[in-house]
């Protein structure tokens, strides 16, 4: 077993994550018998001990948590899964948990209890102390994926009037309560955000310099129903690392932290991804089975109709296969080049959405560079692919090698033209429409790809052959 004499915290805990892979009850049982080393490693690093613990799981977890303080098992809640923490939490019970959710703070406290349910909620929130619950309660309120659901309510914000060196003297007072620390707001006396100085200006700042002579006038600012994408757009944008938060009178009441920010950008990019491919957006390898089911089983469907069309589209072209029956193992190589080419130029599309970076008035542009990529590819890779198709089909002993080499080179050469068009296309029009532009883009590019790749293919074989 692994001694934190010999090595050091964070190498001890990699050790131990990875033998509680395959031991969980001897690690578990170490521990429990060398509470040091669990001190060492929960001083050392919460997200090391995290990991630890969520290997344990929750029937091994609860006895770890009684050798530490609430204060310091409560960071390495915040670390964990929430779907876990929600179960250790649970098993814990709301009198022991009380504690742990006070010292969590508000923000976290309230990440974890929106995922139980209501019933189970009330209960935790009955156990907690009177003023952090009216402070949960609000910030349960704010839909998840909003501004409001991603803010601290713990900032550095400072009255008007101050000195820079007035104002590091107050930011010390306040310290130890201050999660976000990036930016210093400024208010009013209505409490209205009329500022911001980025801290590491300030303390460059001469003592004597008014915060009203050095502060952003007018920053940017987030309500707390602002949809989470459009809070990672505006920071992405303004090259922020977090964003305050006001209300309809433009009262400061709460900020969205850096690590807030970068998970937004994560998630929405991770959601893009599945929802490209028909998965659901919010959806996680934790997800429960029916809601997996539920998300996934619709666009299943869409693609077995349009795997339909493309085998109608097929049917008039059944008297040139029984001719050349060898076409039919040469159909998959058009699609499968034009499905490559299509989901290249689709990745670059939604990437370009989602970060913004595709004004309206460059669509057209945007279309004539893809196509002409799409030409390009489709040259090069058509050829190869012809005198690939040319070979094979003389190595079988079947006739006209040259003129299916040539069948196959055109009907690669169009379905990747067309499919690195509509691989642009597709997000470009969904956002026209006002939907999602990665609303399960995939799918409807795979049918492109299929028909012109399968019936198309077929088309130009019924005419050379």
């Amino acid at each position: 077993m692994v001694r934190l004499r010999l090595v050091s915290p964070r190498e001890a805990a990699a050790r131990l994550k990875g033998r509680a892979q395959k031991e969980p009850d001897a690690v578990a049982a170490h521990l429990r018998a060398n509470p040091k080393e669990w001190q060492a490693l929960v001083d050392a690093d919460p997200h090391d001990a995290a990991d630890i613990i969520e290997e344990l799981g929750e029937e091994r977890a609860p006895e770890l948590l009684d050798l530490i303080s609430p204060a310091e098992a409560a960071p390495l809640l915040e670390e964990m899964r929430d779907d876990l923490a929600v179960e250790l939490l649970e098993a814990l019970g709301p009198e022991a948990v009380a504690p742990l959710l006070e010292a969590m703070g508000a923000h976290e406290a309230a990440d974890l209890l929106i995922v139980m349910d209501p019933e189970d909620r009330d209960q935790f929130l009955e156990a907690i102390d009177a003023a952090e619950r009216e402070e949960i309660r609000r910030l349960l309120g704010y839909p998840p994926d909003s501004a409001g659901g991603l803010m601290v309510t713990e900032f550095a914000a400072l009255p008007e009037g101050l000195t820079a060196g007035e104002a590091l003297e107050a930011i010390r007072r306040i310290n130890e309560e201050i999660e976000e620390l990036a930016y210093v707001y400024v208010v009013d006396d209505l409490g209205r955000l009329t500022g911001v100085i980025s801290f590491r200006d300030l303390v460059f700042r001469r003592p004597g310099v008014g915060l009203d002579e050095v502060m952003i006038h007018h920053p940017v600012a987030v309500n707390p129903l602002t949809d989470r994408e459009d809070v990672a757009e505006l920071a992405q944008r303004y090259n922020l690392t977090a964003l305050p938060v006001v209300d309809q009178r433009r009262r400061l009441v709460g900020v969205v932290p850096a690590e807030a920010v970068f998970e937004t950008i994560q998630s929405e990019a991770s959601e893009d991804f599945a929802a490209a491919v028909g998965a659901g957006a919010e959806e996680t390898v934790y997800s429960s089975v029916p809601g997996s089911i539920r998300a996934r089983f619709p666009w299943l469907l869409l693609n077995l109709a349009f795997a339909l069309v493309v085998t109608v589209s097929m049917q008039p072209f059944e008297d040139v296969l029984r001719i050349v029956p060898i076409l039919a193992v040469l159909l998959p190589v058009v699609a499968l080049l034009g499905g490559n080419a299509g989901a290249q130029s689709l990745a670059v599309t939604i990437r370009a959405l989602a970060t913004d970076d595709v004004p309206r008035t460059e669509v057209a542009g945007i279309l004539g560079r893809q196509a002409l990529i799409g030409i390009g590819n489709g040259i090069g890779v058509g050829l190869s692919a012809g005198a690939v198709a040319g070979i094979y089909v003389a190595l079988v002993g079947e006739s006209d090698a040259v003129r299916i080499g040539l069948v196959v080179a055109i009907a690669a050469f169009v379905n990747i033209v067309v499919a690195t068009t509509a691989g642009a296309a597709i997000p470009l029009l969904f956002r026209a429409l006002g939907l999602d532009p990665a609303l399960a883009s995939n799918i409807f590019l795979t049918i492109i790809t299929d028909l012109v790749g399968f019936a198309g293919f077929l088309a130009v074989a019924t005419l050379m052959l």
